[in-house]
């Protein structure tokens, strides 16, 4: 996923969300409408997080020291995970918490033009914010669905952007509407009802966020047609003849790890070897780019020895091991 692309996606939506958070408030304060504070809290949530985004962006570009060897790269996850903190208790529970008290004790939205007016705006704000998010996921998302592109991206900055824009346009459908209706009916209940729903609503989006960004800070394997492509690369049928077993994790969005026990043939010198591992590492490289740190460890594979459970290069362990030749990490 391209770094670019994310970045214009956060900066589209930091413009559009602190120039809503301020509407909203204005609105909040000639109408006294609980669903507009909730919702300027909610844009000026959904700021601060974007804010986080680009810091986890720019402290993640750092080089690696000898502490941190592989880099700075999951930064970029943390900052994410602290965004769905962020939507959680700041905007999720300050919105069922006010939605709660404005149903408690209810009272009559004044200056109703404010709220619509500024509901109107933001939708529009929030629907230029989430085209520009979906236009830059479409570079990258190819043949996969919306559901899987969440799921499956390894770079958190467009799913997090998606997901906020897409809760701040239901958000904002449901103030519209509990706004609406407390106009309609006289009845400042319905009010406090849409700003529980948003809160309802956000808390939902943050928990989906936490779970796929704990995921990425866990560590997770390179998708399945990469590990293909690094195994196609890593065999040549000569020196190396095969793949004992292979791991992947990804140090970062565009920087994956591949660490692999390769079968050699049993008479080849170590030179032959070593040039076949460099070689190995080049073709990785060339078949998948972000493949940057790459550690190839030769073996003698005996397919006999493996059904047997047993390997000629180490018998005592791989009794205890078996190990499936064609064993990858995802």
């Amino acid at each position: 996923m391209s770094a670019s692309g994310g970045t214009k996606a956060i900066v589209a939506a930091l413009g559009a969300n602190l120039a809503i958070a301020v509407a909203k408030f204005v609105a909040f304060l000639f109408s006294g409408s609980s669903s507009m504070l909730a919702e300027s809290v909610h844009s000026l949530a959904d700021s601060g997080n974007q804010g986080l985004l680009l810091l986890g962006g720019k402290k993640a570009k750092r080089e690696a020291t000898p502490q941190h060897p592989f880099g700075y790269g999951r930064e970029r996850y943390i900052y994410a995970f602290l965004v769905s903190i962020v939507l959680f208790s700041v905007g999720g529970m300050f919105a069922v918490y006010e939605g709660y008290e404005k149903i408690k004790h209810p009272h009559e939205i004044e200056a109703w033009y404010w709220p619509v007016g500024v509901l109107i705006f933001a939708i529009i704000a929030e629907g230029f914010s989430f085209r520009t998010a979906i236009k830059e996921s479409n570079e990258t998302r190819g043949a996969l669905s919306w559901t899987q592109f969440i799921r499956r991206a390894k770079a958190p900055e467009l799913p997090v952007v998606l997901l906020e824009d897409f809760g701040a346009l239901i958000g904002l459908v449901l103030a519209l509407a509990g706004v609406g209706l407390a106009i309609g009916t006289g009845d400042g209940v319905w009010d406090g009802i849409g700003t529980l729903c948003i809160g309802i609503l956000l808390i939902a989006i943050a928990i989906v966020l936490a779970a796929e960004t704990k995921s990425l800070l866990l560590g997770e394997a390179a998708g399945t047609d990469q590990v293909e492509k690094i195994k196609a690369a890593v065999v040549d049928g000569d020196t190396v003849t095969g793949i004992i077993h292979m791991r992947t994790l990804h140090l970062g969005p565009e920087e994956l790890l591949v660490a692999a026990k390769i079968a050699v043939q049993h008479d080849d010198t170590a030179t032959e070897v070593a040039n076949a591992i460099n070689a190995a590492e080049s073709r990785i490289r060339e078949a998948v780019p972000i493949a940057r740190v790459i550690y190839l460890e030769p073996d003698i594979y005996s397919e006999a020895a493996a059904r047997s459970g047993t390997n000629p290069a180490n018998p005592a362990k791989d009794a205890k091991h078996p190990v499936d030749p064609t064993e990858t990490s995802h």
